[in-house]
């Protein structure tokens, strides 16, 4: 997937069509990005003991085909791969040509799950 978090993209499809976010998460098995104040539905909650009912607003994760990064200027455009003299792999947009820097993200371990005898 070439999508990560911290870029910059603009929905193409869908109820938000046209909003422009961050996206936050993505999920690469599921081909989804989760994007900042874009395609938010409120949850429901029921009172439990000692707390009220309340109604939660949350943020659904978008397709990646309803996506389209935006470049530096703002404008739509794609994503490609180049493989440097050091042999390194650079992430570049298509119609410019300028390397898009890769941010660095925590990675979270598996829980680790125990076997029941």
């Amino acid at each position: 997937m070439k999508l990560i978090t911290g870029d910059k993209v603009l929905v193409t499809g869908g109820k938000d069509k046209g909003k422009k976010g961050e996206i936050v998460k993505v999920f690469p098995k599921k081909h989804r990005v989760l994007v900042k104040d874009v395609n938010i539905y409120a949850k429901h909650v029921k009172p439990q003991a000692g707390r009220p009912g309340e109604i939660v607003r949350r943020e659904r994760p978008l397709p990646t085909a309803n996506v389209a990064i935006l470049n530096d200027k703002g404008e739509v455009d794609r994503v490609g791969y180049k493989v440097t003299k050091d042999g390194k792999k650079e992430r570049i947009f298509k119609k410019t040509g300028t390397v898009i820097s890769l941010k660095k993200t925590k990675k979270v371990a598996p829980k680790k799950t125990t076997k029941k005898k």
